[in-house]
């Protein structure tokens, strides 16, 4: 049985969380196009017959701003210790620059096999794709280099399968059947805050932060959390219609997760400052 960890490292939205659900065969972290959505360390478990990959998903690495992306960033860093190998994704779509070499002598500097996986390469020309491969290559001394498409698959199980080959004999760390170590509630609260993500614009999405007050057999009830007034109002909507819309694209989910048909309950609340709050954030477990 070979087992083990490897850490998913690479700038905010190069598309970390769609590789990991890609690579797990299921939808583990959420995505959407803002970054910023992973917010805490998620272990995605890509289970083979005689194999597990646990896979540490990760925030982006950013320069903290307040308590929230000050508790991201020692999340990124704390998350770099004991693991047997990296996956260090970059956008093939974007230009391979300061940010990436930034984490790439961090990443380098573990004395673990470093994959890069350039990610986003569909519909892309093989010149352009040969480019950058020649560019990321150039980043540190890397065990292997993918070009993939965690979209469509591309280039996925081959990753996988080398992922796995740099993984240690060991235990099974969790039953076969679990895809990550995510609670009930806190996958239930990140289905419905992808939603609101996908719904709103500008400055709303990063105050927006999602808390299960109760799962029962046959309703869930969740509070969307904002920091103003004026964001209560652009996620409440016109007549209700946004956080209406927001549980209608949650709620089929919520149920292939929980197996079961439920009533959906959301309300919208202000906690002024809450990314600032070191007590929130302990309470939400970022």
């Amino acid at each position: 049985m070979r087992s083990g960890f490897v850490a998913v490292a690479g700038r905010p939205n190069v598309g970390k969380s769609t590789l990991v659900n890609a690579l797990c065969g299921g939808k583990v972290a959420i995505v959407s196009d803002k970054p910023q959505t992973t917010r805490r360390r998620i272990f995605g478990i890509a289970n083979g017959d005689d194999s597990q990959l646990v896979l540490v998903d990760l925030p982006g690495f950013q320069r903290p701003r307040d308590a929230l992306t000050e508790h991201m960033q020692r999340t990124v860093d704390a998350s770099f210790e004991d693991v047997d190998a990296v996956l260090f994704v970059l956008s093939a779509r974007e230009r391979i620059g300061a940010g990436d070499r930034f984490i790439a002598s961090r990443v380098f500097s573990l004395g673990v096999p470093v994959v890069i996986a350039l990610n986003k390469v569909d519909r892309l020309k093989p010149g352009h794709i040969a480019t950058q491969m020649a560019t990321a290559s150039r980043l540190g001394d890397f065990h292997a280099l993918h070009p993939v498409s965690a979209k469509t698959g591309e280039g996925v199980p081959e990753l996988r399968e080398e992922l796995v080959a740099l993984l240690p004999e060991g235990p099974l760390y969790f039953p076969q059947e679990q895809r990550t170590d995510l609670s009930l509630d806190v996958q239930i609260a990140e289905l419905v805050r992808e939603k609101a993500l996908q719904l709103t614009r500008e400055e709303v999405p990063h105050a927006i932060t999602v808390e299960v007050e109760e799962v029962t057999e046959g309703a869930v009830r969740a509070n969307v959390l904002v920091e103003t007034d004026s964001q209560k109002q652009i996620l409440v909507g016109k007549g209700g219609a946004m956080i209406r819309e927001i549980g209608t694209r949650a709620r089929p989910e919520i149920e292939a997760l929980l197996g079961h048909s439920v009533f959906l309950e959301l309300q919208v609340k202000v906690r002024p400052r809450w990314r600032r709050d070191e007590a929130m954030l302990e309470r939400l477990g970022i």
